[in-house]
């Protein structure tokens, strides 16, 4: 047989044409990366924000209880039989927004599509028709992360930018965000969505999985890259590449929201649990390695509180208290709920990290926000690249490579004559590295509110640390107090810098 080969004008060009889309076609078309998400970001910027659709009445009216019986089936999980498996919240209740998901099959974006016969609807909801196209609101991942024969909830996305991780042995608490907008100090706080998702596949042995987001809200719009690593402290690296419609008071980066209802320095007279919270303090480590620790707090009202830093080398809200004594809450565990730690990438530049604390009576509400907030903000229009990892940490956290604080209490004790007004006393425990047997002293200050009465150190050996006692008296109670304590020795200073806000009473 032979082959016969026209030579003509046409048919070279057709041939050449030919061999063009084989070289520039969609087999090789450029993988999509965060630099596409980024391009409809800008893009999405250069439009005045569109508000999503309402959702009907019967799913929007859903109570707490009612939405949580919509369950996704487990067998119909994305990548079943791989290291990550994917799974997806029901559009109900406050998960108004319907997402976009996209899986990249050799790099190109493929809509991901749900169908009703997925989720359990548990008379909630009538099930449709099987086949019948389902939006959803949300997503978590799910890995072999504290056994190798199950896949356990690692990860979930659901609501605005909100985020949760676990790491091996934790239970859920504190959540992250993706951006902050007018916490304080503005006309109003704004929630801007991730509105759609782009993942890459994982491979048979794969210990990572990276994945996309677009933001979208009414002033600022983002494109967003994470990569997954679960393990005993779970990472989430994040790159963000924001874009502002119009300007904001406060844009806050790599924001952590948690609860603090009450603790040992802040006891319920009323409830058995002798604390309660996800979290129990602000930890943050200065660029001049200086280490602080702010105790929270459940205020009366609005309390707000900052820290002017040349560049953070990291900041955090922790759940240093591991004690189930220290809880006694059999359901709720709180003393296995992780601590959050943001670590910079690359330098950040000079900032605040702010904290803002308001009041819960319970602890269903979440009433403790911190985030990042850069010195020069970026104008509209302006590209402004960024980015941090967030480890999620259980027993084996970050803390300063000196002592730390343990524990802060409040109150006198036994005393001749009871207390003048407005006299106030603080009890703190430091333990840790490089504390000596000897010769330490406790230094304290004050901002103009208060004047020291009485400042104190001592060993605690039920503890292996040391004691330290300040008394105090505030001089007007409807003003804040400041309040610094660290430990030193001659010259060396031993620990961190206890620095606690004492809101108006």
């Amino acid at each position: 047989m032979r082959l016969s080969i026209s030579c003509g004008p046409a048919a070279v060009r057709a041939f050449f044409l030919c061999l063009a889309w084989i070289a520039t076609g969609p087999a090789h078309a450029a993988a999509f990366g965060f630099d596409d998400v980024a391009a409809q970001a800008q893009a999405l910027a250069a439009k005045p924000w569109q508000p999503p659709p309402p959702l009907d009445a019967r799913r929007a009216g859903l109570d707490y209880d009612a939405y949580r019986r919509l369950r996704f089936r487990p067998a119909h999980a994305q990548w079943r039989g791989l290291p990550f498996q994917m799974q997806f919240f029901a559009q109900g209740r406050l998960a108004t927004r319907a997402l976009q998901l996209h899986e990249l099959v050799n790099g190109q974006p493929r809509p991901l599509r749900l169908r009703s016969e997925a989720f359990d609807f548990d008379g909630v909801l009538p099930p449709g028709p099987p086949g019948q196209a389902m939006s959803v609101s949300g997503w978590r991942l799910h890995h072999p992360l504290n056994s190798p024969a199950v896949h356990d909830e690692v990860v979930a996305f659901l609501g605005a930018s909100y985020f949760r991780a676990l790491g091996a042995g934790q239970r859920y608490g504190l959540s992250a965000r993706g951006l902050a907008v007018d916490t304080v100090g503005g006309r109003g706080e704004e929630f801007p969505e991730f509105v759609a998702f782009w993942f890459e596949p994982p491979a048979a042995d794969a210990k990572t999985l990276r994945f996309y987001a677009l933001l979208d809200g009414p002033r600022v719009t983002g494109a967003y890259q994470f990569v997954l690593q679960p393990g005993a402290s779970t990472t989430i690296e994040v790159r963000a590449r924001l874009f502002l419609r119009a300007g904001v008071a406060t844009l806050g980066i790599a924001p952590l929201t948690s609860m603090f209802l009450h603790g040992e320095n802040q006891p319920s007279r009323s409830d058995f649990r002798p604390e309660v919270h996800d979290s129990d303090g602000l930890q943050i480590e200065t660029a001049e390695g200086e280490w602080l620790w702010r105790p929270l707090a459940n205020p009366r009202g609005v309390f707000v509180s900052s820290f002017a830093l040349r560049s953070p080398r990291g900041f955090g809200l922790m759940q240093r208290d591991r004690a189930f004594a220290s809880y006694e809450d059999v359901e709720a565990r709180y003393e296995l709920r992780p601590s959050a730690w943001v670590e910079p990438v690359g330098d950040w530049g000079a900032g605040r990290v702010e904290l803002l604390q308001f009041h819960t009576p319970d602890e269903t509400h979440d009433n403790v926000v911190a985030y990042w907030v850069p010195a020069q903000a970026p104008t509209p229009g302006q590209a402004f690249d960024i980015g941090w990892r967030v480890h999620w940490q259980g027993d084996t956290m970050r803390l300063p490579p000196g002592a730390h604080v343990q524990q802060t209490r409040s109150g006198h004790g036994y005393t001749k004559e009871p207390p003048p007004p407005g006299r106030r006393k603080f009890v703190l425990d430091f333990a840790g590295p490089g504390l000596p047997t000897a010769d330490v002293q406790a230094v304290a200050t004050v901002n103009a509110n208060a004047r020291l009465v009485h400042v104190n150190a001592y060993p605690n050996p039920a503890r292996r640390g040391w004691r330290a006692t300040v008394e105090f008296d505030r001089l007007d109670p409807q003003q804040p107090v400041e309040l610094r304590v660290f430990l030193r020795q001659g010259a060396n200073t031993l620990s961190e810098t206890w620095s606690y806000a004492l809101p108006p009473d």
